[in-house]
């Protein structure tokens, strides 16, 4: 989308205006086993280049699972807490890459952690995270909540609540919510639409129950789409696309 005549279009098109993107640290891997993929970096950062120039404002939370679970490593014997927190550094990381990303496409960003790492990053307030976005940068928020038995998705649903955020997109490796897992039951369910309450009660894995409690509580619209759908995003942003709409 270069021309000025399809970027109006598109900005008259959108149907959320300010979004929380949460993007799993999985999703960055590609096809590799660990890290971080070069080319699935650089296509999420030209998605959300591509959503900035045509008007949205966009916060980002990453997940940290490319590199390390917290609650994986503490099923081996490590402490739960020293766990979660090196999970934590890992969305660090993953933040840096896409602020790197975004900067190289001259699009202004700042990373924000919650986890307190001055020298890489700023620490997150609610006041300068606002003021970040209401100038139009895009907000990457690190470190989840900065606590220990918390979920990137709460964090995710948290920073939307915290940002006023029309809708949270949650970015997965499928196109949808689906009953059980499609890639290991293939006569799995896929869902247009759901209700907070209908995810809660039939424990779908869209994202943790303390999620989506917190988006139902603050009348946050969730959206599960596939991030490995190129152009998905923009899709998504103005409101279509394959996607499972999760609100009340």
């Amino acid at each position: 989308m270069s021309s000025d005549a399809e970027i109006a279009d598109a900005r008259s098109a959108l149907k959320w205006k300010r979004v929380l993107l949460k993007v799993s640290g999985e999703a960055l891997m590609g096809a590799q086993g660990f890290g971080i993929d070069t080319r699935v970096l650089d296509r999420v950062a030209d998605e959300i280049a591509q959503a900035v120039r045509i008007g949205a404002q966009v916060g980002l939370v990453v997940g940290g699972g490319n590199f390390v679970r917290g609650a994986r490593i503490a099923a081996g014997g490590v402490n739960r807490v020293a766990g979660d927190h090196m999970g934590m550094l890992a969305t660090v990381m993953n933040c840096l890459a896409l602020h790197d990303a975004l900067t190289r496409r001259g699009i202004d960003a700042r990373v924000v952690s919650a986890l307190t790492v001055p020298t890489v990053c700023e620490t997150f307030t609610q006041r300068g995270a606002q003021e970040h976005m209401e100038a139009g940068r895009v907000v990457l928020f690190a470190g989840g909540t900065g606590n220990p038995f918390f979920t990137t998705d709460s964090g995710a649903a948290l920073r939307a609540a915290e940002m006023g955020c029309d809708a949270l997109l949650k970015g997965t490796n499928v196109d949808g919510v689906y009953s059980a897992d499609p890639k290991r039951e293939p006569s799995a369910v896929r869902y247009d639409r759901l209700s907070h309450q209908e995810v809660l009660a039939r424990g779908l894995a869209v994202m943790d129950a303390a999620a989506i409690a917190l988006a139902r509580d603050n009348a946050i619209p969730v959206i599960v789409f596939s991030i490995q759908e190129p152009g998905a995003f923009i899709d998504v942003l103005c409101g279509r696309g394959r996607a499972t709409i999760v609100a009340d």
